[in-house]
C-alpha cells in the first residue's frame, strides 16, 4: 500500500505534467502564429512527451490501488512576446518540474518506499533528458536565432522531430 503522503504527491503530478503539456502546446500555438512550424513541432511532441508522463504515473497509481483524483488544468500563465521567450521559460519549467519529481523522491525515500523510489528512477533520469533539451534550445538559439537564414535552417532540424511513445508506458500499448 502506498504511504498518504506519496500517493498524493504523484496524484498532484499528473496535473503538474498535464499544465506542461498545456503549456507546451501554448508555445506550438505562439510559434505557429510566427510562422516557425518547426518549432511549432518541437513543443507539440514535448506537449505529448507530457501527457504520457501523467499516463505512467496515472497508471502506476492505478496499479497500486490508489483511487486517483483528477484536477482542472490551469491555464498556461507565461506572456510570450518574442521568440526566445518560449525557450527560456521551457528551460525555467522543466528546472520546476525536477524539483517537484525530486520532492516525490524524497519523501517516498523518508517512508522506504522502495517500489516507488524505483518507478521514479525513470522520471529523475527523464528529468534529466528535459533539461539538457531544453538547455540546448536555449544554446541553439543563442547562436543561431538572430540570424533569419540560421533560424530557417534551426526550425527546419527541429521540423525534422517525431514522437515516440515513452517508455514508461511501453507495456500499454
Amino acid at each position: 500500500m502506498l504511504d498518504k503522503k506519496v500517493s498524493e504527491l504523484l496524484n498532484d503530478q499528473i496535473n503538474k505534467e498535464m499544465y506542461s503539456a498545456y503549456l507546451y502546446l501554448d508555445f506550438a500555438n505562439f510559434y505557429t502564429t510566427k510562422g516557425l512550424d518547426g518549432f511549432a513541432n518541437w513543443y507539440r511532441i514535448q506537449a505529448k512527451e507530457e501527457m504520457d508522463h501523467a499516463i505512467g504515473i496515472l497508471n502506476y497509481l492505478q496499479d497500486n490501488d490508489y483511487v486517483v483524483s483528477l484536477s482542472a488544468i490551469a491555464k498556461p500563465d507565461k506572456e510570450l512576446n518574442n521568440l526566445e521567450d518560449p525557450i527560456h521559460f521551457g528551460l525555467e519549467h522543466e528546472k520546476y518540474v525536477t524539483e517537484l519529481i525530486h520532492t516525490i523522491y524524497g519523501a517516498a525515500h523518508e517512508v522506504h518506499d522502495y517500489r516507488t523510489m524505483k518507478f521514479l528512477d525513470w522520471y529523475v533520469e527523464e528529468q534529466g533528458e528535459e533539461e539538457k533539451n531544453a538547455s540546448d534550445m536555449v544554446s541553439k538559439f543563442e547562436l543561431f536565432g538572430h540570424d533569419a537564414k540560421a533560424l530557417y535552417h534551426l526550425n527546419n532540424e527541429l521540423a525534422a522531430r517525431t514522437y515516440t511513445t515513452s517508455s514508461i508506458l511501453a507495456g500499454d500499448e
